[in-house]
């Protein structure tokens, strides 16, 4: 059985091949081979090569075993949607506001 293709917004195709070289220039200034970093993460040069690239068809896990590989840059994963104003304002509007005052308060 073949890959599944994978389909994704231009934007996100976009951000994905920022993402792969910048995974790749934090690999090239640190004067690490390629092969060093794919033996570390547990996967072929070649799926380290479709990284570098921004392979949407890389599943998320292997972009963290290579990030940790390049000596624990995986921790920048926390800060994916660590602010996310427009699902907190989309949480505030969902809240219920009590119509009246509980009993005894009045």
């Amino acid at each position: 059985m073949g890959k599944k293709a994978v389909t994704v917004l231009p934007s996100t195709e976009r951000i994905l091949n920022t993402m792969g070289e910048q995974i790749k220039l934090a690999r090239l200034r640190r004067q690490l081979s390629a092969e060093l970093i794919a033996e570390r993460a547990g996967i072929s040069r070649a799926t380290l090569w479709s990284v570098e690239k921004g392979s949407p068809s890389v599943a998320i896990g292997i972009y963290a075993a290579v990030l940790h590989a390049l000596n624990n840059l995986d921790k920048d994963l926390l800060l994916v949607a660590k602010d996310d104003e427009f699902g907190r304002k989309m949480q505030d509007l969902n809240m219920q506001v009590k119509k009246r005052a509980p009993k005894g308060e009045r």
